[in-house]
C-alpha cells in the first residue's frame, strides 16, 4: 500500500491518534438524537432526530442557537441554554448505558502497543460517558489528553478543538491522524490540517463524510481495527 499521507513529508512518523467519542468510542448517538429532539420539543423547538447527526460535534449552545435562529431569528440566553441542556442530559441518562463501539477497544490496544499518544477530542459535555472511559477502556486515556465541551469556546466545525488537542499533545498536524464519525468533526479536523479517517457508524450516507474531506472511510470501528496493522505501516513509511 502506498502511504496515504502522500509520502509523509520529511520522513516524520505517526505519533498520535485523536478520537471523537460519540459514535466512535460509544454507540451513543441514537440516544443523543432522541434526547436532543425531546428536550428541544419541551421548549418549543423543532430539532428532528435525523438532523442531530448533522450537528454532532457542536457545543450545546451552538446547537440550540442554530435552531432558535432558524425558527425565531434570535439567539437564546445562556440561562435558557443551560435549562435545555440540563433536560437533554437528564433524558440521555434515562436511556440504558451506551455500549462501547465494537472494534474500538481492539484498535486502541493496537495503538497503545505501538506507543502512540491517544487523545479524545469531543464536543460532548456528557459526564456520564466521560466518567466511564477508564472502566470501559482501562489504561488508555488520561484527562490531560482530552478536549471536551468544557474546554472550548467554539465547537466543531471550528478547528479549535483539534488545534487544542494538538497543543495538549505537543503535536504537529503531520504527526497525527483523527478518527471521526461526524461531518462537522471531519470538517474541523481537516481545517486543523490533520489527516482524517471517517467511520460511518450512523445513518448518514458516506457522501456526508467524504464531501467534508475525509481522507479514508471505513464502515465501522471494527473494520478500521482490522485494517490498522497495514494502514499504520503505510503511515510510517
Amino acid at each position: 500500500m502506498s502511504s496515504p499521507l502522500g509520502g509523509n513529508e520529511g520522513g516524520r512518523s505517526l505519533r498520535a491518534v485523536l478520537f471523537d467519542m460519540d459514535g466512535v468510542l460509544y454507540n451513543s448517538m441514537p440516544y443523543h438524537a432522541k434526547a436532543w429532539h425531546r428536550a428541544m420539543a419541551q421548549f418549543g423547538y423543532d430539532l428532528p432526530e435525523e438532523e442531530v447527526y448533522m450537528h454532532e460535534g457542536r457545543t450545546g449552545t451552538s446547537t440550540v442557537n442554530l435552531v432558535s435562529q432558524r425558527q425565531h431569528g434570535t439567539e437564546v440566553s445562556g440561562e435558557r441554554v443551560a435549562e435545555i441542556y440540563a433536560v437533554k442530559s437528564k433524558l440521555f441518562n434515562e436511556f440504558p448505558p451506551a455500549e462501547p463501539m465494537p472494534g474500538a477497544l481492539s484498535l486502541l490496544r493496537q495503538l497503545k502497543a505501538q506507543g502512540l499518544k491517544i487523545l479524545i477530542v469531543t464536543g460532548s459535555g456528557q459526564t456520564s460517558l466521560l466518567d466511564r472511559l477508564n472502566s470501559d477502556y482501562p489504561g488508555i486515556f488520561c484527562r490531560e489528553l482530552m478536549v471536551t465541551a468544557f474546554d472550548v469556546k467554539r465547537g466543531k466545525p471550528d478547528p479549535e478543538p483539534y488545534l487544542m488537542g494538538m497543543q495538549k499533545g505537543g503535536l504537529r498536524p503531520d504527526e497525527c491522524i483523527v478518527v471521526e464519525n461526524a461531518p462537522l468533526g471531519v470538517r474541523a479536523a481537516k481545517a486543523a490540517g490533520i489527516f482524517t479517517i471517517a467511520v460511518n457508524t450512523g445513518p448518514l450516507p458516506d457522501s456526508a463524510l467524504l464531501d467534508e474531506g475525509a481522507d479514508l472511510l471505513y464502515s465501522s470501528m471494527q473494520a478500521l481495527s482490522d485494517a490498522w496493522e497495514e494502514l499504520s505501516a503505510s503511515f510510517n513509511k
